[in-house]
């Protein structure tokens, strides 16, 4: 059973395939985090519990003269300030202007069956109703009258267990929630290393281990989004733990606002981890009988090294995170026409390209930036959502039935939450802004911020966008919002409440994207955010698909789409192959190169290929036969990374089908050397009992596992190889 209560012990324990999660109540009502690791049975582990008088900790008043028994030293499942737990805490709430410790007992528990659910936020589903249950543990602070109700989803066959939390105002007082995390794990004991994944725009996702110290660690974004600089995704992993062997405990939190992630070794060596919305300016005003929940946060643990991590997060987000009818299929392969023409183009250039595309198998054109207003570059028209007729003439209609005309698809580009001090909605609605009263604004890429907290914002948004999209046969939006976020101000809100307004915009945002995807169904909605600056998996839940990143070149793209493997699927990673020079780096690599990166992700084209020779053309036809022949191995299989693009002269993944029958090995020499060494990749996820074929040569699972594949003479830059390999 995935939950087991015993009331003699009062304890919980979640039970998934291989994991154990339990909690129990002490004898003064406080909820103690007693473990989380490999999978024991039904055992009471308060024994791992160890009270001693450490000094300077202090002791709840009930606890009499028991020196040991400190909130201070003990493992805490939901830590709050100002009740002698020094350490980093979940809660901290102002009552009638002043700081409020925050006491929280144990009150009472329910289970249920299915997955819990967040209205107006994205949290993971079980579409049986059958596998996922749900555990409620509800605490309250009698003197604030706060209920603060722990929730807990278990997917047993993934390993994952979910946690949210619901604050309800049970009081006649106003409450104000200054900091609300999402989850917090307490881990008693071991040597650490703290993972996470740093970046900068067309730099994302950049993989980083570094030792534990005493004391806190803590990153984030207060960007107003996830952000291109950090990804509120953590791993904790003992200090040996490598791919394959070792643990690690992982944290993802289901949000695409500001956020912090803080780790803290105390005096002790305990552990303590937690993660949440930012609360730096978060402020939340809770009226009598008012909720406030906050995001949701994916934990996991393996004992088989990130591997089996990455398969967990891989696993459950493919299948119960990722919605709509393009969740499982195959999802066009496209070209945009971003990198091809910029700014510059109209009716006739974008079907010349759908034309030239057409011939070579590509399924769909993407109309990128400047198809509205006035658009001719970045400085103007964002916000007015009406076609410029000089660009396409006659409206979209007859482009898109050109297209269509050819048996391709069409998309369409998108930037909803910005506008454009030069457009007709700012002059008109000046109030719709994020501006600081008294304050000139700060631009980014020549924009500002729309209120989308606001609800006339969102109408408008949702009219004049839905006329476009009704206008003609669109099955393909890509959503983009392209700067970080500043000037928190809404001209809506009373000013006692503008520290809601960073989580009501991103509720805000929410609500938008979910209108659209329940009115269009049949649109593939694409999320981006100037690449991969809101890669979470909030986006996720509305968008199977996020653009990974502005960068497209291939050797860079090896970088950036290794760490993206840690949390996200391959069917969530948007990759293309590019024109080269390459116009970030102005690196050349070949077309197989580019190729075979794209592929490990949603398979497309930026670039024009009227300027392709012929040779090119035919090549490109081969790759979209190959991507379409490899696209269940690599959308559906298991991922491994069997070498380090930071640390090795080559690049080495390779996709497996879960029943071991066909895998792909990818390897591309990221530097060449002279008189190089021959490659050795050793591969994974193969049945050790069955033979493999590859060109036509068999080769046992064992030997391909435990000797390895060798590659003799990698000494050209760039190089690339692909290989197929079919059980006998």
């Amino acid at each position: 059973m995935p939950i087991i209560v015993n009331e003699k012990d009062k304890t919980f324990t979640l039970q998934t395939k291989n994991t154990s999660y339990q909690l129990k109540v002490d004898r003064h009502g406080f909820l103690l985090h007693l473990y989380y690791g490999s999978k024991v049975e039904d055992q009471n582990l308060d024994y791992l519990v160890i009270p001693v008088d450490r000094g300077f900790s202090g002791n709840p008043y009930e606890a009499g003269e028991d020196r040991a028994y400190s909130l201070d030293t003990l493992p805490l499942e939901y830590p709050t300030d100002g009740v002698g737990d020094y350490r980093i805490n979940a809660v901290l709430v102002l009552s009638g202007g002043a700081n409020k410790a925050v006491d929280l007992r144990f009150h009472s528990f329910k289970q249920k069956m299915g997955k819990y659910q967040l209205p107006g936020q994205p949290a993971l589903y079980d579409e049986t109703g059958q596998e996922a249950e749900t555990l409620e543990i509800v605490l309250k602070d009698s003197l604030l009258g706060l209920e603060v109700t722990l929730l807990y989803g278990i997917f047993p066959a993934d390993d994952i267990i979910t946690r949210a939390i619901l604050f309800c105002n049970a009081s006649s007082l106003e409450l104000n929630i200054c900091r609300a995390k999402s989850a917090s794990l307490d881990i008693p004991y071991g040597e650490w290393d703290f993972v996470h994944f740093h970046g900068r725009h067309n730099m994302e996702r950049i993989f980083e281990r570094n030792s534990l110290p005493h004391g806190i660690t803590s990153f984030g974004s207060r960007r107003g989004t996830s952000s291109h600089q950090h990804n509120p995704f953590i791993i904790i992993c003992d200090k040996k733990t490598t791919e394959f062997t070792g643990i690690c405990y992982g944290m993802n939190l289901v949000y695409s606002g500001s956020f912090k992630a803080e780790a803290e070794i105390d005096q002790t060596g305990l552990l303590r981890l937690n993660m949440g919305i930012n609360d730096d300016g978060f402020n939340w005003r809770l009226k009598p009988g008012e909720i406030f929940m906050t995001p949701e946060a994916v934990l996991s643990f393996s004992k088989e090294g990130f591997s089996k991590l990455s398969h967990n997060y891989h696993n459950v987000y493919r299948n119960c995170l990722c919605r709509g009818s393009y969740k499982q299929c195959r999802r066009p392969i496209v070209i945009n026409n971003w990198e091809a023409t910029y700014f510059d183009f109209d009716s006739k250039k974008l079907l010349e390209i759908a034309k030239e595309a057409a011939l070579l198998g590509i399924d769909m054109l993407v109309m990128d930036d400047g198809w509205f207003g006035k658009r001719s570059n970045d400085k103007s028209s964002l916000g007015d959502w009406v076609v410029n007729d000089e660009k396409l003439p006659g409206g979209l209609k007859p482009l898109v039935d050109s297209i269509d005309g050819l048996g391709m698809k069409f998309g369409i580009w998108f930037e909803p939450e910005m506008v454009s001090e030069d457009s007709d909605l700012c002059r008109n609605h000046p109030d719709w802004v994020l501006k600081v009263p008294g304050r000139e604004p700060v631009r980014s890429r020549s924009q500002l911020v729309l209120d989308i907290s606001r609800e006339d914002v969102r109408d408008y948004l949702i009219k004049s966008i839905s006329k476009v999209l009704d206008s003609a046969n669109i099955e393909y939006v890509k959503w983009d919002m392209n700067r970080s976020i500043s000037d928190w101000f809404s001209n809506k809100l009373p000013d006692e409440q503008q520290g809601e307004l960073m989580h009501r915009y991103v509720l805000g945002l929410y609500s938008l994207l979910e209108h659209f995807v329940q009115k269009y169904p049949h649109i593939l909605f694409e999320g981006c955010s100037g690449g991969g600056g809101r890669f979470d998996p909030a986006m996720l839940y509305y968008h199977p698909l996020i653009w990974c990143s502005d960068n497209t070149d291939a050797i860079e793209r090896l970088k950036i789409q290794y760490g993206t493997s840690f949390a996200y699927p391959v069917a969530a990673v948007s990759s293309h192959v590019s024109a080269v020079p390459n116009h970030q780096t102005g690196r050349v690599t070949s077309l197989k190169t580019r190729a075979v990166v794209a592929m490990s992700g949603n398979f497309g084209y930026e670039l024009n290929p009227a300027l392709l020779s012929e040779e090119e053309k035919e090549e490109i036809k081969t790759q979209i036969c190959l991507f379409k022949k490899y696209h269940d191995i690599l959308h559906n299989g298991l991922y491994y990374r069997l070498s380090d693009p930071f640390k090795e002269r080559f690049s080495a993944w390779m996709m497996v089908l879960g029943d071991g029958s066909e895998a792909l090995l990818n390897i591309v020499v990221n530097n060449a050397e002279a008189n190089p060494k021959h490659l050795f990749v050793k591969l994974k996820g193969l049945n050790e009992n069955d033979c493999y074929f590859i060109d036509d040569k068999k080769y046992t699972g064992a030997s391909l596992m435990n000797a390895g594949f060798a590659i003799k003479n990698a000494c050209e830059d760039y190089l690339s190889l692909q290989f197929y390999l079919k059980r006998e």
